[in-house]
C-alpha cells in the first residue's frame, strides 16, 4: 500500500513581516506546508509575493486578536508590531495583539495538540541592571511608560505560555529575540539599523540619541531563523525561555560610523535627546542556546550590514 509522505503543516502568524517572511521561506525550503497569517499592520504582502506561486504556501489576511480555526501541526506566533514607532502608534492594540493573540494561538494549539513557539523579546528585561542578560534575570521594566504596551504585553504572553504548559501540558517554546536586522526591514520602523541606512543613503545627517555610547547587539536575520528552527526541534522538556541574539556589543556611534563607511555616504552625525525608558545596554547571554541548540550567530555585523544596505539600495533608492 502506498502511503503519502507527510509534510508538516506550519502556521506562521505575522508571516508577512520582516522575521515572518524569512521564516516562511526557510520552512518551505525544509519541505513544510506553510500557512502565513498577517493583518498587514506592519507586515507587507510584498515580503511574501515571491512565495505565492509555491504549491505549499498559503496566505491569509487575519488579525490574531480574533480566533482562528485552522488545522496545523506547529505554530510560530510572531504577530506583533516590534518597533517603538509602530507599537506606540496604537498602544492598546499592541497589548491586545500580545495578550489576546497569545490566548487565541494557545487555544488553537491546545485544541490541535500542536507545539507552539512564542516570539518574545529582549524588551522583557527593560533597562537591565544585569549585564549581559541571562534568561534567569527578571528585568527592570516601567509598567506605565510609553514602551510598556510592548514590554508588558510580551511579558504577559510569556506568563500565558508557561501557564498553558503547566496547566494543560501544552508543548511550548519561548524565545527572547535581541535586536535583529536584515533585508525586508521596514524602512520607516524607527529602528537604529534601518534609520542609519536610510539616512546614509539619502545623504542626510545620521541621528544619534543620547551620547552614542549606549550599546546594542545586532543579529542577522538568517542566524535568528536558524535558531528558531533548531529550538522547535528540541525535546518537549526544553521550553525556554531562550535568548537568541548576537553577543557582539556595539555602541550607536560605532554603528553609525560603520554604516557611513559601507554606504560611502557623506552624512554627518547629529545628536538628539534620549527617548524615555530607552535601554542603555543590551547584550544577550546565549550560553543556553549554545548548549541546548548548538547555535550561535555566524554572520558578522559588517557582512550583514552590507547585505542589508544592498537590499535598501535596490528596493528604495
Amino acid at each position: 500500500m502506498h502511503v503519502r509522505s507527510f509534510n508538516k503543516r506550519v502556521l506562521v502568524t505575522g508571516g508577512a513581516g520582516f522575521l515572518g517572511s524569512h521564516l516562511c521561506e526557510r520552512l518551505l525550503e525544509n519541505g513544510c506546508e506553510v500557512l502565513c497569517v498577517d493583518n498587514y499592520f506592519t507586515g507587507s504582502r510584498n515580503n511574501v509575493v515571491h512565495l505565492l506561486k509555491h504549491p505549499n504556501f498559503e496566505l491569509m489576511r487575519h488579525d490574531v486578536t480574533l480566533p482562528l480555526y485552522v488545522e496545523v501541526d506547529e505554530i510560530y506566533n510572531l504577530a506583533c508590531p516590534a518597533s517603538p514607532v509602530h507599537y506606540q502608534h496604537d498602544p492598546v492594540q499592541t497589548t491586545k495583539t500580545s495578550v489576546h493573540g497569545a490566548i487565541n494561538m494557545l487555544g488553537l494549539a491546545k485544541r490541535l495538540g500542536a507545539r507552539i513557539l512564542q516570539a518574545s523579546t529582549s524588551e522583557v528585561y527593560g533597562d537591565p541592571s544585569v549585564h549581559p542578560q541571562p534568561e534567569e534575570y527578571w528585568g527592570n521594566v516601567n509598567p506605565i511608560g510609553p514602551r510598556a504596551c510592548y514590554d508588558e504585553g510580551k511579558r504577559c504572553a510569556e506568563t500565558l505560555f508557561f501557564d498553558y504548559n503547566r496547566q494543560h501540558g501544552l508543548p511550548i517554546k519561548v524565545v527572547r529575540i535581541f535586536n535583529t536586522y536584515g533585508p525586508r526591514m521596514h524602512p520607516n520602523d524607527g529602528r537604529v539599523v534601518s534609520n542609519f541606512i536610510v539616512q546614509a543613503l539619502k545623504g542626510e545627517p545620521i541621528t544619534i540619541y543620547g551620547d552614542g555610547q549606549q550599546t546594542r547587539s545586532f543579529c542577522f536575520v538568517d542566524d535568528l531563523i536558524e535558531g528558531f528552527l533548531r529550538f522547535m526541534e528540541t525535546p518537549e522538556a526544553v521550553t525556554g525561555p531562550i535568548n537568541l541574539g548576537n553577543p557582539g556589543e556595539f555602541t550607536m556611534l560605532e554603528l553609525a560610523e560603520l554604516t557611513i563607511r559601507l554606504t560611502g555616504s557623506r552624512s554627518s552625525i547629529v545628536y538628539q535627546p534620549l527617548p524615555q525608558d530607552d535601554p542603555k545596554q543590551r547584550q544577550p547571554d546565549i550560553s543556553k542556546a549554545r548548549k541546548l541548540l548548538s547555535w550561535e550567530p555566524a554572520v558578522p555585523l559588517e557582512e550583514g550590514l552590507r547585505r542589508t544596505i544592498d537590499y535598501f539600495r535596490s528596493r528604495f533608492f
